[in-house]
Parts: C-alpha cells; sequence; structure tokens
C-alpha cells in the first residue's frame, strides 16, 4: 500500500470522466480505447483524424509521466509489458470492449451490458491479485 496515492487518483478519475463526457458531448462517440484503436482501421479515412489525436494524447501522457516521474518506471521490462498488453488485447475483444468503454462510459449510460462486463472485470482483477499475492 506504500503507492497508494489518492490524490493522484481522484485527480486521474476526473479527468478521464470528464474527457469521456467531452468526447460523447462534442463527437458523439463513446471513449472505449479499444473501440477507438479498432475504428482507427476498420472506419473511413474522414473518421480517423479524432482518434489519431485520441490515441497519442494517451501515448504522449505516458511518456510525459515517465518524464517528470521517472521513479515509477516498471521492472518488468518491454517484452512482459507488450506481452501483458496482447493479452489485454485479447481480452477486449473477446469482452467486446474495455474497461474504459464499458466501466466509464457504459456505466454513465446505465448499459446493463457494461455492468455486466465490470462485475467480470472486477472479480477476475480480484481473482488475479489473490492468486500472484497469495498462491504462487
Amino acid at each position: 500500500m506504500a503507492n497508494f496515492t489518492p490524490l493522484s487518483a481522484l485527480a486521474g478519475g476526473v479527468l478521464i470522466g470528464l474527457a469521456s463526457v467531452w468526447l460523447l458531448a462534442v463527437n458523439g462517440r463513446i471513449a472505449g480505447i479499444s473501440g477507438i484503436l479498432h475504428g482507427l482501421f476498420a472506419q473511413p479515412p474522414g473518421d480517423r483524424g479524432w482518434r489519431v489525436a485520441f490515441l497519442a494524447g494517451l501515448l504522449l501522457a505516458g511518456f510525459a509521466w515517465l518524464a517528470f516521474f521517472p521513479a515509477e518506471r516498471t521492472e518488468s521490462g518491454l517484452i512482459p509489458v507488450a506481452l501483458a498488453g496482447l493479452l489485454v488485447g485479447f481480452g477486449t475483444r473477446l469482452g467486446g470492449g474495455c474497461t474504459s468503454g464499458h466501466g466509464v462510459c457504459g456505466l454513465g449510460r446505465l448499459s446493463l451490458r457494461s455492468l455486466v462486463a465490470v462485475i467480470v472485470f472486477m472479480v477476475a482483477g480480484m481473482l488475479a491479485t489473490y492468486v500472484m499475492r497469495h498462491v504462487l
């Protein structure tokens, strides 16, 4: 629990919420990252600009965080992080969306499908944490 930072977590949550509401209000789009990434390759070229900007903002924010807080770097290395990313991508495809689409946007729209997905995400995360900390 030494890394628990409620103020930065709250600020991040507020920014994510504001960004998702803004995207829905301005573009009529859901801020689900897997859907945005998928649409980058599947949608007509005229719909790609905002998707590229959104994804570039995510990447740039990650690099900016590392520039300002270099001690927060992962010790896992690039290969395990890349494999984890591929597993997350597979899971989002299997689950019909990601935590941002279901958890942030879907719950805000009172979607029953998103509620079920978030419950599954949370239970799976709790089980994985229990196994990693107490079994392995």
